[in-house]
């Protein structure tokens, strides 16, 4: 019987799929019983890191299921934020609480409604309150997810145009009311700069 043990043994642990008592006996030479053995092996098996468990009308080895967390694997899924969800995002963290239509002043073009999908599923931002307006449309801000994941405290810590600058984030242009000919222009373009690669 031990030898029959480890035939149907075998069997399994080669096997991916569950195998059934008749594809045993027809694997296993002449007079042998894996039923018998199987009795035996399951037995064996109580209280190990593996079992030998039915699976409908066959059989298999397979992971304790107090052990099955180990047998998982968690991936890191990156996705690479489309340019205009940076775009909304960023207008949200410097101009918060901002609803959908200031989004879209700023940005010059419309919202679509998968952006902000996107941003409210990452959970980077959240509906705020309520403006106080015709309409009261809702606003955005920013989440405690959003501030971690940037390393910040509060949006307060978010950096300024010359931190920016600095890091080489920005163009070289000078601050408005710097004093220089072109200010107007600046102050034109100031908001499109953020979002410039």
């Amino acid at each position: 019987m031990a030898e029959q043990e480890r035939m149907v043994e075998a069997i399994l642990f080669a096997s991916a799929d569950p195998v059934s008592v008749a594809e045993m006996a027809a694997r296993m030479p002449h007079g042998c019983d894996p039923a018998e053995a199987l009795v035996y092996l399951r037995r064996r098996y109580e209280g190990r890191g593996v079992r030998v468990v039915k699976v409908g009308d066959a059989w298999a080895i397979r992971t304790a299921p107090d052990l099955g967390f180990l047998m998982q694997k968690e991936i890191v899924e990156t996705r690479k934020l489309s340019r205009a969800a940076i775009e909304t995002l960023a207008i949200v963290a410097y101009h918060q609480p901002v609803t959908r239509a200031e989004i879209e002043e700023i940005r010059g073009v419309a919202v679509s409604r998968g952006t902000i999908d996107q941003l409210l599923e990452l959970d980077w931002i959240r509906f705020g309150r309520r403006r106080m307006t015709p309409g009261r449309p809702v606003t955005f801000v920013v989440t405690q997810d959003f501030l971690d994941h940037f390393g910040l405290e509060s949006a307060r810590d978010l950096p300024g145009l010359k931190e920016l600058r600095a890091a080489g984030l920005l163009d070289s242009r000078p601050l408005p009311g710097s004093g220089t000919p072109d200010d107007d222009s600046e102050d034109q373009s100031g908001q499109s700069e953020l979002f410039e690669d």
